[in-house]
């Protein structure tokens, strides 16, 4: 539904304007500089040099080319579809005869191919690719790219069809490529193989002398790539100028952090090798990979209706909420491994929760909100949306956070550019797909999932239906719906009640309907068993779509006012680090405590009087926000901005977490 929405909103639609422009031309840029494309021009035979980066860079230059097709769908501009179509023929230059393109072995080691498939992901990159060749096709209607990447994908086909369990991708994405090709060319043999690849998983015994032979090759590939850089450097030290790596990402690490990233490696959680994929329920390890694992087997499970797939998958998700989950709808408690801790593991400045994670969630969750119309899947993407992932990329989408601590006092900055450049064109080719997650239909119903301001053009339930919808959110509760189809007929409304809200009031603006009737049925529909806690004070399953079933006059406007209260949310007593503590939020936003706003105060030790927030508008402050202002306990004044815009303002110190009386 994609290229039938056009995203019309206030707090949305410059942050996508930003990134079809700004971000992605910076990002290029990033990958020049780098020597990212560069390694493309040198495996075509078009350059002379030496291979720049990690091991799985080209995945990078394939996760921008997919960003900007998708935004080229939205926001044409002949300068990155010039970018876009270079970069194609080069990717085709470099391309193998039978399909084969891993940069990092044909420079480094022509002629070896799928040597270390657990640790040097050669089938992530090319699931990238093959990812980037569907959304082109899918956004232009082109099909170059798509018949470039169909070569590789028969190629994977031809290799590993009638594979064992080792010859499985140690990072998931190549699943989640194959069936989405799977599912534009209908050709079987590609959903077959994503599905022999899942199945493989956790299958390899032992798993222990299996990866350690691996980590044997890998380290004697990667010291042989240093000794030939280190060599090509002495003779061409003029090279370093032109191509530079920045730095490592910075984070602070738990105590005993290697000792665990060690084990998790050496029992196979680290890459969800540890159990086949029904067994496993907990959510374990690398978080990327989880999500993007949990992602492909909901995706599948939508092909084939296997009722397994989906248990474990819905235990698995219903775990990493209450328990392995922080109050932003970040993942990943752990540095180093990047990954999932203990449950109750959630210390706020140890936190990794990396942007690539947030949106791996966004991921699976909206695949299992298609499969289960349950609001509690939308409400949790609405949420990572705002927190987890709008945290990732600054303000003017030119600056980067990688993993992101809800505690920071060394001084965390926002960064141009990473090492390990995954994350800056996932946010990129999330925001250009972003219309994918606002409405969906089903035979006679149009779920509306999130309350982004947007035209949603040519639904199929009447003939020419369209659906405007005018939002106020993140800052108000207003969202007015105008339903037009283009004759009147009947069908279901889902109106999704976000678990922030206490309430809707919900009439139409022609008849003036008894707003407490309606009241009460928002909150008769919400009726619903005790839930437990979660871990984080958040709970996505306190959201539920209201079903509104009546016949669609032309020009029929819905108008829906959520209440907003301000909510100071307390983790479970088993996370040990927050005990004592509170989280603010309003809306779908969370706010915290940052140094600028606050010089004279220590914000880590001063304890806040939760009864003095409230909610202010502040037009200077970020081109205009709803800020929190509140008091410490004795009397000084407290700012509290949105989580998603610190460090959007040089260097400063931040928490989420706040101590209470």
């Amino acid at each position: 539904m994609t290229n039938h929405v056009k995203i019309q909103d206030a707090f949305w639609e410059p942050r996508l304007q930003i990134n079809s422009h700004q971000a992605l031309l910076h990002q290029w840029r990033q990958l020049e500089k780098t020597g990212c494309i560069e390694n493309f021009r040198l495996a075509a035979g078009e350059a002379e040099g030496i291979r720049m980066g990690y091991f799985y860079a080209d995945s990078d230059a394939y996760k921008w080319l997919e960003a900007a097709a998708r935004s080229y769908a939205g926001y044409p501009s002949a300068e990155i579809k010039g970018l876009m179509d270079a970069f194609i023929v080069l990717i085709q230059h470099a391309q193998m005869g039978d399909g084969y393109i891993y940069t990092y072995n044909q420079l480094n080691f022509p002629g070896q191919r799928w040597v270390n498939l657990q640790i040097e992901h050669e089938l992530y990159c090319m699931g990238h690719l093959i990812e980037a060749g569907v959304s082109h096709y899918e956004s232009t209607g082109e099909d170059t790219l798509l018949n470039t990447v169909t070569k590789t994908a028969d190629l994977l086909v031809k290799v590993f069809s009638d594979r064992g369990p080792e010859d499985t991708p140690g990072h998931e994405e190549v699943e989640i490529a194959l069936i989405r090709l799977y599912n534009i060319t209908s050709d079987e043999r590609y959903l077959n193989l994503a599905e022999s690849f899942l199945e493989r998983r956790g299958r390899i015994k032992p798993f222990l002398p299996y990866i350690y032979a691996q980590k044997r090759r890998f380290d004697q590939r990667a010291n042989l790539v240093k000794e030939q850089y280190a060599a090509y450097l002495a003779q061409h030290p003029e090279h370093a100028e032109k191509f530079q790596l920045p730095p490592e990402n910075v984070s602070i690490n738990p105590p005993s952090i290697k000792a665990r990233y060690d084990l998790e490696t050496a029992t196979g959680k680290y890459f969800q090798q540890h159990k086949p994929i029904r067994e496993q329920i907990v959510p374990e390890g690398h978080a990327v990979r989880f999500a993007y694992l949990e992602t492909a087997i909901a995706m599948l499970y939508r092909e084939h209706g296997d009722e397994s797939l989906l248990e474990a998958s819905r235990r698995a998700w219903e775990h990493m909420v209450t328990r392995r989950m922080y109050v932003s709808g970040g993942i990943g408690s752990l540095p180093l491994t990047e990954g999932f801790g203990r449950d109750y593991e959630l210390d706020p400045k140890y936190a990794y929760a990396e942007t690539c994670a947030a949106l791996g969630s966004i991921f699976w969750n909206w695949q299992m909100a298609l499969i289960s119309g349950e609001a509690r899947y939308s409400d949790l993407i609405e949420w990572q949306l705002y927190n987890a992932a709008l945290v990732g990329i600054g303000q003017d989408g030119t600056s980067y956070l990688y993993n992101n601590p809800l505690s920071s006092a060394s001084g965390l900055t926002r960064q141009p550019w990473f090492r390990c450049a995954c994350c800056p064109s996932n946010v990129s080719r999330t925001w250009a797909n972003l219309g994918r997650y606002i409405a969906s239909t089903d035979e006679n119903t149009l779920w509306l999932h999130q309350y982004i301001g947007s035209q949603i053009n040519e639904l199929p339930l009447l003939e020419g239906t369209r659906v405007n919808i005018n939002s106020e959110l993140p800052w108000n509760g207003k969202v007015t719906l105008s339903i037009d189809p283009h004759t009147p007929g009947t069908f279901i409304l889902m109106l999704r009640i976000p678990s922030w809200s206490d309430g809707a009031k919900i009439w139409f603006k022609e008849r003036q309907q008894e707003t407490a009737e309606l009241q009460i049925k928002v909150k008769n529909t919400l009726e619903k068993p005790p839930i437990p806690n979660t871990a984080s004070g958040y709970d996505p399953r306190e959201s539920q779509f209201m079903p509104l079933e009546r016949e669609w006059l032309p020009g029929d406007t819905l108008i829906l006012e959520f209440e907003m209260p301000i909510v100071v949310r307390r983790t479970h007593p088993k996370v040990q680090a927050t005990r004592g503590k509170g989280a603010v939020t309003r809306g779908p936003i969370l706010y915290c405590l940052e140094s600028i706003d606050n010089p004279d105060i220590d914000i880590f030790s001063t304890k806040v009087d939760e009864k003095s927030i409230r909610v202010d508008f502040s037009p200077e402050l970020f081109g205009g926000i709803n800020i929190l202002r509140g008091q410490t306990t004795d009397g000084r004044p407290l700012i509290f901005i949105p989580y998603y815009l610190w460090a959007n303002r040089g260097v400063s110190q931040m928490t989420v977490y706040f101590n209470l009386p």
